[in-house]
């Protein structure tokens, strides 16, 4: 999907961009096909305390291309750089993704602020990827429900529960501004993986009707750039999942039987280190499209319904 300003190559990692009074972004070092340039830092304040959202990868969760482009100091070290002279307040995660969450531990012990935001959860994951394993260390001082609030100098930031991509994705709303940081559940640059069995796509729907249904100004996703008509892309992502489903039951109409076959029909031109991705998405659908009773498997077999 694109997006009405145009991603600026000159944004390195460990640089700091101010995108509106309240809100700063720090890029990590991590880009790769399924983070686009990296993990987005937020810092949220300007006065005496700022809040951190997704402090990002540390040790194996980074793939450092050109060190330089950190001078040489870790994500870590950048986020601490850009909040020189002002208190963390928080560190808020929306979720457990290894490219998200681990980095919180060596910022509290940098700044002895309180990891808060979603819920600890490690299961077995056998996703395609390396950066969607959970991050097993995770141990936040607060949980956050849906509709509590964290407050700084200036700033409040709420929670919004958004399962799907997660089952413990939080999204968080500030509320000075009319802001949303998504984290990985909506981006502009691309979809949002869906991977069983963590993952759940008719959660994923649901959170995705929740978003539509809100007013939010602006979206600061944590990969790819802001989303700038939130409502609009909201409605293009729950269209593009009913297509993806349409397509789904056209197959199985026609034949097909495994997520091999159906993936190879239905993302052609696909880059081949997505196609695991993609399959744990068809998946999701299927898992969903028979909990309503409109699909069957039988020793990993999909077929319509009888």
């Amino acid at each position: 999907m694109s997006e009405d300003k145009p991603w600026p190559d000159s944004i390195r990692a460990g640089d700091v961009e101010q995108h509106e009074p309240l809100v700063r972004r720090v890029l990590a070092p991590n880009p790769s096909p399924y983070t686009f340039t990296g993990t987005q830092t937020w810092i949220v304040g300007n006065g005496t305390d700022v809040a951190v959202i997704d402090p990002g990868p540390t040790g194996s969760g980074l793939s450092i291309s050109d060190p330089a482009d950190i001078r040489g100091a870790g994500h870590v070290e950048a986020i601490l750089r850009a909040t020189e002279g002002q208190r963390v307040r928080a560190i808020l995660c929306t979720h457990t993704h290894r490219d998200h969450s681990p980095a919180a531990i060596p910022l509290k012990a940098a700044t002895g602020a309180p990891i808060i935001g979603c819920a600890p959860l490690v299961i077995a994951d056998d996703g395609p990827r390396a950066d969607s394993a959970f991050d097993t260390d995770y141990a936040p001082d607060q949980v956050l429900a849906d509709g509590e609030q964290v407050h700084g100098d200036g700033w409040t930031l709420e929670a919004v529960a958004t399962p799907g991509h997660t089952s413990n994705h939080l999204c968080f709303a500030l509320l000075e501004s009319g802001a949303l940081f998504t984290g990985d559940h909506v981006m502009a640059w691309s979809t949002s993986v869906v991977s069983p069995p963590d993952g759940n796509m008719a959660d994923y729907m649901a959170s995705l009707s929740l978003l539509y249904e809100r007013e939010d100004r602006i979206y600061y996703p944590a990969h790819g750039p802001a989303v700038l008509k939130p409502r609009q892309l909201v409605r293009g992502m729950l269209g593009h999942r009913k297509q993806r489903e349409r397509q789904i039951l056209r197959a199985l109409e026609k034949g097909e039987r495994d997520i091999p076959a159906m993936v190879a029909q239905m993302y052609k031109g696909l880059d081949p280190r997505l196609t695991g991705a993609a399959g744990r998405s068809v998946l999701a659908h299927l898992l969903d499209l028979e909990n309503r009773a409109l699909v069957r498997c039988q020793d990993d077999r999909w077929s319509l319904a009888s």
